[in-house]
C-alpha cells in the first residue's frame, strides 16, 4: 500500500485533508482520517496548524512525526487503535490540549515522555489497552486531568501520584494485574468487581441512588443493631477518599454519634 493511501485507495493528500475538515457544532474545525489503513503519518497534515480537532485512529500508523508538536492549535487528538509503540517528546508542546486518547495500542512505559506532564491543559486522557506497568512521574503536574483510563494493561500498582492528582474524578484500572487482588486456598483468583474511582457528581441519578442505598445499607450492618440511629443521619463525605467501598467516612460519623451518647450518659 503507498505512503499515506487507505485502504480503499484514497490517497491522503493536502487537498484531501482540507476537504475533510468539518465545523463541531461548538465551532471548532475538526479533521477526520479514521479507519481509511494508513500505515505512515501523512507528513501534509503538519501544514494545517489551524485544526483544532484530528481524529487518525482506526489506522496501522506504527509512529508519530517527531514534530507533532507543530499543531500549535490542537485541542483534541485521537490515536486510537493504531500501532504505535512511542510517542515523541514533542507533544509536550501541545500545551492546549484537552483530550488524549492513546489507547489499544502497543505502547510500553519507557514509549510515553516526560514531557506528558507539560500538557497542563490536558482534561482526558485514555492509556487503555496497551503494556503499560508505569507512568512517567512527570504526569503528576497535570493538575486539570479528570479523567484517567489505565485499563486492559499490566499494572501491579497504582502510581502513587494518581492519588494526588486534585481534579480527577474517574479513573477506570479494569483489567490490570493489581497487587490487590485475591488469591483463594487453591491459588485461583477470587471473582472481584471492576473497579472505578469516581466522584458522586459523576454519577447519573440512578447509580447514584444505588450507591447511597448500598452503602446505607452497610452503615446499619455495622451499626450492631443501631439501624435506627442510622437511619436518617446524613452520610458525610470526605474530600480524598479515593476507594469507591472505603468506609472511612462511616466509622468517622459513628464515632462521632458514639461520642456524644457517650457524654450525655456521664
Amino acid at each position: 500500500m503507498p505512503k499515506g493511501q487507505g485502504a480503499k485507495g484514497t490517497k491522503v493528500t493536502l487537498k484531501v485533508a482540507k476537504k475533510a475538515i468539518r465545523m463541531t457544532p461548538d465551532g471548532r474545525r475538526r479533521l477526520t482520517l479514521s479507519n481509511m489503513g494508513i500505515t505512515i503519518f501523512p507528513k501534509c497534515l503538519l501544514k494545517l496548524t489551524n485544526v483544532d480537532e484530528l481524529d487518525l485512529s482506526r489506522n496501522l500508523i506504527q509512529k508519530l512525526p517527531d514534530n507533532i508538536g507543530n499543531f500549535s492549535a490542537l485541542r483534541w487528538l485521537d490515536l486510537h487503535s493504531n500501532k504505535l509503540e512511542s510517542v515523541p517528546e514533542s507533544i509536550g508542546n501541545l500545551v492546549g490540549l484537552t483530550h488524549l486518547n492513546l489507547s489499544n495500542n502497543r505502547l510500553i512505559c519507557g514509549g510515553l515522555p516526560s514531557t506528558l506532564g507539560l500538557l497542563s491543559s490536558l482534561k482526558s486522557l485514555n492509556l487503555g489497552m496497551n503494556q503499560l506497568d508505569d507512568l512517567p512521574p512527570t504526569m503528576m503536574a497535570l493538575d486539570n486531568l479528570q479523567e484517567l483510563g489505565l485499563f486492559d494493561n499490566l499494572f501491579i500498582n497504582l502510581p502513587e501520584f494518581v492519588r494526588s492528582l486534585r481534579n480527577l474524578t474517574k479513573v477506570n484500572i479494569r483489567r490490570n494485574p493489581l497487587s490487590c487482588v485475591q488469591w483463594d486456598d487453591e491459588g485461583v483468583q477470587k471473582e472481584k468487581e471492576d473497579v472505578f474511582l469516581v466522584h458522586e457528581c459523576s454519577l447519573c441519578r440512578t447509580c447514584l441512588k444505588r450507591c447511597k442505598e448500598q452503602r446505607e445499607s452497610l452503615r446499619r450492618g455495622r451499626g450492631g443493631g443501631g439501624g435506627d440511629m442510622f437511619e436518617e443521619k446524613k452520610i458525610r463525605t470526605y474530600q480524598g477518599l479515593m476507594v469507591p467501598n472505603s468506609v472511612a467516612a462511616v466509622n468517622q460519623d459513628e464515632w462521632r454519634i458514639r461520642k456524644v451518647e457517650h457524654k450525655s450518659i456521664k
